[in-house]
């Protein structure tokens, strides 16, 4: 009798075990650093309003109450999620007014459009867009599950520093070309050229902690560092990994002046003290976003912003922010 007690007993303790929330993360003890520049293309959840024009003395966008940053979601209750279904539904109503359903801070809304006809097509009044492109840096590959990060940052809409609800996305191999260097309050940038014949990956996620979806292209003959967390790393010396000129990744000096484990996003502040990188690009440039910070055997964060007014400084997401973004 005691022996089935003492059975059942063991049974529940076993089952109150595996019922506790986790907070283990699955991503690798070791992980491939990138450095390596990336052309980054994604596709909106919807169709962006990014503008708005007149058509005669009228602003339909406006008189409907749109606004820059909307996202157009359906026309007269078909769903639409690029330019060209909008375009193709606009031209098939026989109405002079539309039915549009958008998002707004998340939120569903709908609105009446009045349509103006000129030279036999409609005039919206809109600025669209269901495409955002541009470069940045990959940040880390994980061996095991072919999960990458980039950039250590969100995408946003330009016009409206929101960030994008994503429907899907590539990265590709790209070329940088030149470097137009950052003075203090001006940040530089690198142009690269984008090569879409060669996509490496497919991006699922866009957050305030960078891009994050899953490595297409053959892993061989790889480095891997160590994950730092925080009690792996100290202020002082250490090195980013990055493109300055063609698809050369380099290692370049940098001193960590603090470290701030209070927040999920700025985490490392630092300076650069390498004179040939100083020399070349002033500091910090954009399109240098998502540069893995190394320390010692570690890969401990990951380049996010420039200091405008010294952009010699700048700011770095701890890795492990990263990592856990990119599981979820």
């Amino acid at each position: 009798m005691f022996f089935k007690k003492f059975k059942i007993h063991s049974l529940l303790i076993l089952l109150t075990l595996f019922i506790i929330p986790s907070t283990i993360y699955a991503y690798s003890d070791e992980i491939i650093a990138g450095g390596e520049n990336i052309g980054i293309e994604i596709k909106t959840n919807g169709v962006v309003i990014v503008g708005t024009y007149k058509t005669g003395e009228q602003n339909p966008a406006v008189d409907a109450g749109l606004q820059i940053g909307d996202i157009i979601t359906s026309i007269d209750d078909q769903e639409v999620t690029t330019i060209n279904e909008m375009v193709n539904t606009i031209s098939t109503v026989s109405n002079s007014s539309i039915k549009i359903g958008f998002l707004r801070n998340g939120n569903t809304k709908y609105t009446e459009l009045q349509l103006y006809k000129e030279s036999d097509s409609y005039k919206t009044g809109l600025y669209v867009k269901d495409t955002v492109s541009g470069i940045g840096t990959l940040t880390f590959i994980d061996p095991n599950t072919k999960l990458f990060g980039a950039l250590g940052h969100e995408i946003t809409e330009r016009n409206t520093g929101k960030i994008l609800e994503i429907k899907d996305g590539r990265i590709y191999t790209s070329t940088v070309t030149n470097i137009v260097p950052s003075n203090n309050g001006v940040p530089g940038e690198k142009n690269a050229k984008m090569n879409k014949q060669e996509v490496i990956g497919e991006v699922t996620e866009n957050t305030d902690r960078g891009i994050f979806g899953s490595y297409q292209e053959q892993i061989t003959d790889y480095k891997t560092y160590k994950v730092g967390h925080f009690e792996n790393i100290q202020k002082g010396e250490a090195k980013i990994l990055t493109v300055i000129e063609e698809n050369k990744v380099e290692e370049f000096s940098i001193n960590i002046l603090k470290l701030n484990n209070n927040q999920e996003t700025k985490n490392i502040i630092f300076e650069i003290t390498d004179p040939e990188l100083l020399d070349k690009t002033g500091g910090i440039v954009q399109g240098m976003s998502g540069s893995p910070i190394i320390q010692g055997e570690y890969i401990i964060g990951a380049v996010t912003h420039v200091v405008v007014d010294s952009p010699n400084k700048g700011y770095g997401i701890f890795i492990t922010n990263m990592l856990e973004e990119a599981e979820n």
